[in-house]
């Protein structure tokens, strides 16, 4: 069996920038065991599993290690391939997750923009995070549907932050979210995902459905420019349409090719 496969720098406007996912197109689903060695093999944060299903396309995403319920930036970068490598026209893709639902992602120019459901945020007691070996005090901290948002006071307090992966490894949550107002950006984050087989993401489309339904309410505007402070980077707009999020970004192809499956034999 032959799967064709692409890698895409997604939330970038330059190679070797944003947050690499893979995207592998599919004519029928595959067993999920597949899925999961194929995104291990691939070793990147996702791998976007995409089905052509008539008027929409099914998504799934995978880490190295587990299925996600939702993931923004294999999203986008499945949308660029369906634009830019599988010949589709109209404007906006309608894709269909079984863990999120719907969620669509539109083409302005050279932008592509993610339509997702906003995160319920709930305020929790700063115990609940204090596995994470954060050296500094945070302000408060929130729990969405699948991770905990942890507010500091600055920019620079993210930057600083040195997280004990060990311990926050044992925290029943898919990922850590920091964050704080930015010093030339609305708000800025990191995400921390050592439960879901990765330390520290690039950058975190889905965590901005929490990130920005705060942000605005906060900083009373519905339209926020956003900055994720990994080492690679990444630069987002993100619009908050109360039930729902606008979050977006450019991508870039860096490869194409296939994977070769050996025939099973019985």
């Amino acid at each position: 069996m032959k799967l064709k496969i692409y890698q895409v720098d997604a939330f970038a406007n330059q190679l070797f920038a944003g947050n690499p996912a893979a995207v592998c197109p599919l004519d029928n689903w595959v067993e999920d065991s597949l899925m999961l060695q194929i995104a291990a093999e691939n070793n990147l944060a996702e791998t976007a599993f995409i089905v052509k299903n008539q008027q929409q396309f099914d998504i799934r995403w995978f880490t190295p290690t587990v299925e996600v319920d939702l993931c923004g930036h294999a999203t986008l970068a499945s949308a660029f391939i369906i634009f830019n490598e599988l010949g589709y026209h109209p404007s906006t893709i309608l894709f269909h997750s079984h863990r999120s639902g719907a969620l669509r992602v539109s083409r302005e120019g050279d932008h592509l923009i993610l339509n997702f459901p906003a995160d319920i945020l709930r305020e929790v007691g700063i115990e609940e995070i204090s596995l994470c070996g954060f050296s500094i005090k945070p302000q408060s901290v929130y729990r969405g549907k699948s991770d905990y948002m942890v507010v500091f006071e600055n920019e620079e307090q993210i930057r600083a932050l040195a997280p004990d992966f060990l311990q926050m490894k044992k925290i029943a949550a898919r990922g850590i979210i920091v964050t704080a107002p930015g010093n030339e950006v609305d708000f800025v984050s990191r995400f921390f995902a050592p439960q879901s087989g990765i330390q520290e993401d690039p950058v975190t489309g889905s965590a901005h459905t929490s990130l920005t339904p705060f942000w605005s309410k906060r900083l009373n505007k519905t339209r926020l420019s956003a900055r994720q402070l990994s080492e690679r980077g990444g630069a987002l707009i993100c619009t908050d349409l109360k039930d729902r999020v606008e979050i977006s970004g450019q991508c870039v192809l860096y490869l194409k090719g296939e994977i070769f499956i050996p025939d099973q034999k019985g």
